[in-house]
């Protein structure tokens, strides 16, 4: 599972996750959350996500700190095979954005975030793709539409370590921003999953966690780097 962006698997995890931007005048924003949460597995090849609201501090006056806005998502497995069959997965999400936040730290507006997610496997290498869109029910022209492409690449590197590097971009059109681009790479890296028994095959609960540091590559970037910190329980 990576770092940061969506993915195609389907996974019963609790997510806790925090990030560290630096903008370009050195604002130091914390995102507690970051737009992560709860994944439940009820059968039938699909997967639903709760992600609880941000919490975001800006540590500036000029910005209040705040709620940002809650997520729900549906991701339904569409082609899969073992690694005697291919090794590959390809899944479809539907997210939706409710306009939750408190004073400017979410949108105005709900948001459809459509997104296809797939990814194929080469023994100990993996390659994960999605391209998704942030799509506002209203005030469209106004808050601006996006289309985003991340791409990461893992090794299991031993048992429990998984480094990785992944590459984040996203097209902005209408709003403010319209016309632009933004790219980051982020390398990072995960341990788990450390089973909380270990002795007994069958167990399926236990923990992961990770770190990475987004990169700007781009000439437009709304924050120059940013630190990923993840903890995860997996049931």
């Amino acid at each position: 599972m990576p770092l940061n962006q969506p993915y195609p698997m389907l996974i019963q995890v609790f997510r806790a996750d925090f990030a560290r931007q630096i903008t370009p005048t050195h604002t130091d924003t914390w995102n507690y959350g970051n737009s992560k949460g709860l994944n439940l597995i009820p059968g039938l090849h699909s997967e639903f996500d709760f992600y609880y609201p941000p919490y975001i501090e800006h540590n500036v006056k000029t910005a209040k700190d705040g709620f940002g806005d809650a997520q729900f998502l549906y991701k339904y497995r569409l082609l899969s095979g073992n690694e005697e069959h291919g090794n590959y997965l390809l899944s479809l999400l539907l997210g939706a954005s409710i306009p939750t936040g408190s004073y400017s730290n979410g949108s105005a507006d709900a948001a459809i975030l459509p997104t296809i997610a797939g990814g194929k496997g080469f023994g100990h290498f993996d390659v994960i793709s999605t391209v998704g869109a942030n799509l506002p029910t209203a005030q469209g022209e106004q808050l601006g539409r996006t289309l985003a492409w991340n791409t990461t690449a893992q090794y299991r590197l031993a048992k429990y370590v998984i480094p990785e590097l992944e590459s984040n971009a996203t097209w902005f059109f209408a709003g403010k921003t319209d016309g632009k681009m933004q790219n980051f790479l982020e390398p990072g890296i995960t341990f788990g999953k450390l089973k909380i028994h270990p002795q007994d095959p069958k167990s399926r609960p236990g923990f992961s966690f990770g770190g990475g540091m987004q990169i700007a590559t781009s000439e437009y970037h709304a924050y120059n780097h940013a630190l990923i910190f993840t903890g995860r329980f997996l049931f």
